[in-house]
């Protein structure tokens, strides 16, 4: 007997007036970021020609995953590595986080201060959930990348602290000293998204003495500590001479106040592989397992077991390294040099020397230009459009990272765009900058 084909789409497309869904996820707006992509995606289906500087992912194609990374992780698989792993990650690929860690800063970790889980994100979500209470402060640089959605998904009250080019997109510590007093957590993302821009080792410093300054007052007044979060999950990627700091390299009883959150994602071309970790206080650790267990955020098995074999080679890794960041400094180079050049030919462009990260940070000093057809930039939103309309540029507006006050900076991301297409999109960029009056 056949089933009848019963249409449902009257009753679930139609829910009625009254909402339905949780106040939290009411409040939730999805990622900005990500509906530009879907608007550069349907111009590319209709054959414009389009340099896709939006999302901050790498094209396989450009950059392939490490060859040792895919054949362990087949290996893995055909090992039998395909069941559950442990909530706190698979023995072998937590003990090669904690020697890692230990080649690149110096500092070692003990077993229990490491989590595996299915990439940075829920690491992320992970320490906010274990460190805030609803109501609780979270102070944060502007830009960021995502921390305004999990004080929404928190309940927390985010600080934030806006910051400006002259200082490489990082607040002064001073602009931090009158937040931090009843704040729970000071954020840091390093290298930066958007801007691919580094802390420097005196500022960080600074940034860990006031944190361990303030956790000392706290604690003689009986007062609940101060966290430092430290997002380093682009720490591989660095050029220019520009040097990643670890901040227990730099105060090594910070350890007792910081969660680092890192992962494979970016340093090695690998944001589908979804591996990332955590290295904290053991207390902090151990509650961000049992969240992220209950939602169930673990790597897969195999993956954890190929990242182990990956990070037991140094020499695997140094190899792709090299390689990578050379094919990631031609595109970054390619684009700062061509705004360069504009610039110096009068027009209201500029950018940022790369230092690190995929990113570079345009200005399109544009506000108040009028268009051909007569229209006005007055914002972020409409400079976008200009110059993806106009010359086939996809940009991200630092607005769509919480820095509405800064409408003529731009996020070019280079993860999944060939030589070809920077060198293409320059003078077409021109020529449109060049009809505005």
């Amino acid at each position: 007997m056949s089933l009848p084909n019963v249409d449902l789409a009257s009753f679930v497309t139609n829910p009625g007036q009254q909402p339905r869904t949780g106040v939290m996820s009411s409040r939730l707006v999805g990622s900005e970021i990500l509906k530009i992509a879907g608007e550069v995606k349907e111009l590319i289906a209709k054959g414009q020609p389009i340099c896709d500087l939006t999302v901050g992912d790498f094209s396989a194609k450009e950059f392939p995953i490490p060859d040792v990374l895919l054949e362990e992780t087949v290996k893995a698989l055909k090992e039998g590595h395909t069941n559950y792993p442990p909530s706190d990650g698979v023995l072998e690929c937590r003990q090669a986080v904690i020697e890692h860690t230990a080649r690149a800063y110096g500092v070692r970790y003990p077993l229990q201060s490491v989590l595996i889980a299915g990439g940075a994100r829920p690491i992320l979500y992970g320490a906010f959930r274990a460190l805030l209470n609803e109501g609780d402060k979270a102070v944060y640089p502007l830009p960021s990348w995502n921390n305004n959605h999990y004080m929404v998904l928190t309940g927390a009250k985010g600080v934030e602290v806006p910051s400006t080019a002259a200082d490489g997109f990082f607040p002064q510590v001073d602009a931090f000293k009158p937040l931090i007093r009843d704040a729970r957590i000071l954020f840091m993302n390093s290298p930066l998204n958007p801007a691919g821009t580094m802390v420097t080792k005196e500022a960080l410093t600074a940034v860990c003495d006031l944190v361990l300054e303030e956790n000392q007052r706290r604690q003689a007044a009986g007062q609940p500590a101060l966290f430092f979060m430290y997002d380093q999950v682009y720490a591989g990627l660095t050029f220019g001479g520009a040097v990643h700091q670890f901040p227990m390299t730099l105060r090594p009883e910070m350890a007792r106040y910081t969660v680092v959150i890192d992962g494979i994602s970016k340093c090695f071309s690998a944001t589908g592989l979804r591996v990332g970790w955590a290295l904290g206080p053991v207390d902090v650790v151990d509650r961000m397992k049992a969240i992220l267990g209950h939602v169930g955020a673990w790597a897969p098995r195999a993956e954890q077991v190929a990242t182990a074999r990956l990070l037991n080679n140094p020499g695997a890794m140094s190899a792709f390294n090299t390689k990578f960041l050379e094919g990631l400094n031609v595109r970054l180079g390619l684009l700062h040099r061509g705004l360069q050049a504009m610039k110096g030919r009068g027009l209201s462009v500029e950018s940022i020397e790369p230092q690190g990260a995929i990113y570079l940070s345009v200005r399109l000093n544009l506000l108040g230009k009028k268009t051909k057809a007569g229209g006005t930039l007055t914002d972020a939103e409409s400079i976008r459009k200009f110059v993806l309309e106009e010359a086939g540029m996809a940009v991200v507006p630092f607005s769509a990272f919480g820095m509405h006050q800064e409408p003529t900076w731009f996020r070019a991301s280079v993860g999944a765009v060939s030589p070809q297409a920077i060198e293409s999109v320059m003078p077409r960029l021109e020529k449109a900058l060049a009809t505005l009056s």
